[in-house]
């Protein structure tokens, strides 16, 4: 979609506007009428027969049906329920590892028209020129992507090293990309709180270029949270439970319930049914959505599906998706089938399959029953090949170093909400031998702005590892990680995923698995979607044979997010294990002979 600072000023156009006000008196034919169908009404929760007359990308006119038939070309709506098209209020088009042409192809169909995409993984890896490109090959999609400035490159500044540096100069010079529809989750929740330079600068870029400033607030309250409002960031996607929903809610925080936290949205939906209205401050995300899910489930269209089927009414749920998205993002043109708005039209077969039938982008129709109607055509990718720039490990760089015969060591306790611990540890051979009880992380910085030593610690609450995981997915600064029970298979997953240019990798008993590529920054796969799908999923299955998961936390997911050191509590990185709360980093986990 061209995003050459058209939008919204293009629907201004005085010819376009004297056309749709000539179409709507019945004085001149519509380009394009929808009959027949059921208009969901964002405004009054309301569902009614109604037509709708479209000039150009424009609505021109709702009326009542069968009023008018002068048209063009006219669209059967029998049986449908006309929705505005679905916004995405945050998301990483990374995480479902596949190049943004073929994300459209996949969510377009299914009646997302527009997303708001936050390219820090890209950013991470490639610096601003990872951010160009993500502009760039959106550009002329005709899914609409309003893309974010990345605020935490590196997420934690001094306790990891990524491939890029973003400080406040770095985002006042993005945010005057006109593209650039504001400042991406602000991550370094711990720095805006204290009033950390770096970090004020960054949000104080943002307030000045006029444009919204989202957040990450995971775990705060009281004090912390006012603060961190204060500073001037605006949303939330990080929500832990029912209640944090409702004091986030009454803290005056948008909303941007996200789907990729499945078993929290049913107490989502208890606590917006408990008030018996939807605020208009709830928004819809997915966050991140990973290949497989986005082949059989869709994107934004799959969170409204499962809100409704945990009971959420189909109108609040949709509103939330349009309407209230629109809002915050300040696009009066988009989020309503209203005379004067943007021809963004869904036509959905029911309100609990959410199955679209046609789907309109700018009066233009771009998918019908499940497909696309014409191409898109993919980007160059060139520029994101080739970002590992590592060399090849073996078995003893996955282990720890020790002198004496038993030491105490600092282990990483819990998965997600991590915090620290101790443990004791035999030596022999002049390494650690892991204790019972425990796995291994490994993280090895891969950009070459430092040494690519692995830095390995001991996780407690993992479970037994009877092999080895290994990911160049691993938010944020998407370092080469690994998870195992012992060295010999770490070693066999990294080098595969080191010749792979990146990836996904699981070991057993020295030999590989399951492997995924993502030679494109070591994220995203050259690969249609369902061949990523099926290799996804073919690595989720190896996985699933040497570990035992325990949900909630201890799930696949959590393997990439174990590095996201802004989150508090200890967390691997590239540096050691390192705690943003307490500002220290320890190389090592070995706290001395015992």
């Amino acid at each position: 979609m061209n995003r050459d600072g058209d939008e919204p000023a293009d629907l201004n156009v005085p010819e376009l506007r004297l056309r749709a006000v000539a179409a709507a008196r019945g004085d001149q034919a519509f380009d394009l009428l929808i009959a027949g169908g059921r208009l969901v009404d964002m405004v009054t929760g309301q569902i009614r027969a109604a037509d709708i007359g479209i000039v150009g990308p424009l609505i021109a006119s709702v009326h009542a049906p069968g009023s008018r038939t002068d048209a063009m070309r006219t669209v059967d709506a029998e049986g449908c329920f006309l929705s505005p098209g679905l916004i995405d209020t945050h998301m990483h088009i990374e995480s479902s590892m596949v190049a943004p042409a073929i994300y459209a192809e996949a969510v377009l169909p299914r009646g997302v028209t527009t997303i708001v995409w936050d390219p820090h993984e890209f950013g991470n890896v490639h610096g601003l020129d990872g951010v160009r490109w993500a502009i760039e090959a959106t550009r002329q999609l005709p899914l609409r992507v309003i893309p974010l400035a990345p605020s935490c490159v590196p997420s934690a500044p001094g306790l990891e090293i990524a491939g890029a540096d973003f400080d406040a100069a770095v985002m006042a010079e993005m945010l005057t990309w006109p593209d650039i529809g504001g400042v991406a989750e602000v991550m370094t929740m711990r720095g805006v709180i204290d009033g950390d330079p770096r970090a004020t600068g960054i949000v104080n870029a943002g307030l000045l270029s006029g444009k919204m400033v989202c957040g990450h607030a995971r775990g705060l309250e009281g004090a912390d949270l006012n603060a961190f409002m204060a500073a001037g960031i605006s949303s939330d996607h990080e929500l832990t439970s029912g209640a944090d929903l409702l004091a986030k809610l009454s803290a005056g925080l948008a909303i941007e319930l996200r789907g990729s936290h499945d078993h929290l949205l049913p107490q989502f939906v208890d606590v917006i049914n408990d008030l018996g209205f939807l605020p208009q401050t709830v928004t819809l995300c997915t966050d991140d959505v990973f290949p497989d899910e986005l082949h059989d489930g869709g994107g934004l269209d799959d969170v409204v599906r499962r809100l409704v089927r945990y009971g959420l009414k189909p109108e609040w749920a949709l509103r939330a998706a349009t309407l209230n998205a629109a809002m915050r993002l300040g696009r009066s043109d988009l989020g309503l089938i209203a005379a004067g708005r943007r021809a963004d039209i869904v036509l959905f077969e029911d309100l609990s399959s959410f199955k679209a039938r046609h789907v309109i982008v700018n009066g233009a129709a771009v998918a019908e029953a499940g497909r696309m109607i014409g191409p898109i055509e993919l980007a160059d990718a060139a520029p994101l090949r080739n970002s590992i720039k590592l060399r090849s490990f073996s078995d003893n760089d996955f282990r720890v170093a020790a002198t004496g015969d038993r030491v105490r060591l600092a282990t990483i306790d819990r998965p997600r909400f991590t915090q620290w611990g101790e443990t004791q540890a035999d030596v022999e051979n002049g390494f650690v031998v892991p204790p019972a009880g425990t796995a291994m992380i490994a993280v090895a910085h891969r950009h070459d702005k430092a040494d690519g030593r692995p830095r390995v610690g001991f996780l407690t609450g993992w479970g037994e590892w009877r092999g080895a995981f290994c990911t160049t997915v691993s938010h944020d600064s998407h370092n080469l990680t690994v998870f195992g029970g012992n060295a010999d298979d770490m070693a066999i997953a990294a080098n595969a995923v080191i010749k792979a240019g990146g990836g996904l990798a699981v070991a057993r008993d020295g030999r590989i698995e399951a492997l995924l590529p993502l030679p494109l920054s070591g994220l995203v796969s050259d690969a249609p979607l369902a061949e990523a799908a099926n290799a996804f999923r073919a690595v989720r299955e190896a996985i699933d044979t040497i570990v035992d998961w325990n949900p909630p936390y201890l799930v696949f997911k959590a393997c990439f997010g174990a590095t996201l050191a802004c989150n508090a509590g200890p967390h691997q990185t590239d540096r050691g294990i390192a705690d943003v709360t307490l500002g220290r980093v320890l190389e090592t986990p070995v706290l001395g002979e015992v």
